[in-house]
């Protein structure tokens, strides 16, 4: 990632500040931070292109305008589209009310501004009254941003995160939850009811949000809906197209016209 701080070794937990902010921009290629942890929570806010982060046996996907909200000393990863553009917030524990799970939050254009304001800014002190000023209105107004769910709940049981595994690096060869049990030597019933216990959704509905995730990751990555749905093993890109628009109540195009737009 470019980013003189971040390529530094910049330490989250070195100040005591009540927020820092930080703006990143990927270079061309994918980018991937292994997994990691800070005592201070972070959230990571989308300008251009996306991130996918792994929390707590969960995918999160934070397309524009959209933020992933990680507590402090939470484990995670974060995988990004090339060339995106993404802001970094660090919070000091205590410092503002904010949920105490990991959750995606739809980031309205005052906080969003807020946050840049506050990155444009990180090299005063923090205790200088404009950044104190900020930090106090940006607190006022981020724990009223609404949760969306954009996550995938993928459980840290070892067949669960086989099937994960594989779906990710061969999406384009999807197995029925029939093959899966043959596979894994299970019957049919026993692994459907193995991820409704671990994931709470159906093999086809747990499929069908990983697909969604991969989708948005790749288009925002710059592939079109076409090669989208090929890289997802879709026979047709209407069958995509309507396999989208079902879970979003959108087109693969609309909904990204609108992410880009904020």
């Amino acid at each position: 990632m470019q980013q003189d701080l971040w390529l530094d070794g910049y330490d989250a937990d070195a100040s005591h500040a009540p927020a820092e902010a930080f703006r990143i921009r990927v270079e061309q290629r994918q980018v991937e931070i292994p997994f990691h942890h800070h005592r201070k929570g972070q959230l990571i806010l989308a300008l251009h292109g996306g991130v996918t982060c792994e929390v707590e046996h969960a995918m999160w996907m934070v397309p524009p305008q959209y933020a992933v909200w990680i507590p402090g000393d939470m484990p995670h990863s974060n995988r990004a589209t090339a060339s995106a553009q993404l802001c970094f917030l660090f919070i000091e524990p205590g410092a503002v009310t904010m949920p105490d799970r990991c959750c995606t939050l739809k980031i309205e254009p005052l906080v969003r501004e807020l946050i840049l304001a506050l990155a444009a800014r990180h090299h005063e002190p923090a205790q200088h009254p404009r950044i104190t000023r900020l930090t106090a209105l940006l607190f006022d107004e981020l724990p009223r941003q609404p949760e969306e769910q954009l996550q995938l709940p993928v459980s840290g049981h070892p067949k669960l995160r086989e099937m994960v595994n594989y779906m990710e690096h061969h999406a384009d060869q999807p197995r029925t939850l029939a093959q899966w049990a043959a596979m894994l030597a299970m019957s049919e019933r026993n692994l459907a009811r193995l991820i409704v216990r671990e994931t709470g959704m159906s093999y086809r509905r747990w499929r069908q949000q990983l697909q969604l995730i991969q989708a948005l990751h790749l288009m925002l990555g710059g592939q079109n809906v076409q090669q989208a749905a090929q890289a997802l093993g879709y026979d047709s890109t209407t069958a995509f197209i309507t396999m989208f628009k079902k879970a979003l109540g959108q087109t693969p195009g609309r909904y990204l016209d609108a992410l880009q737009q904020g």
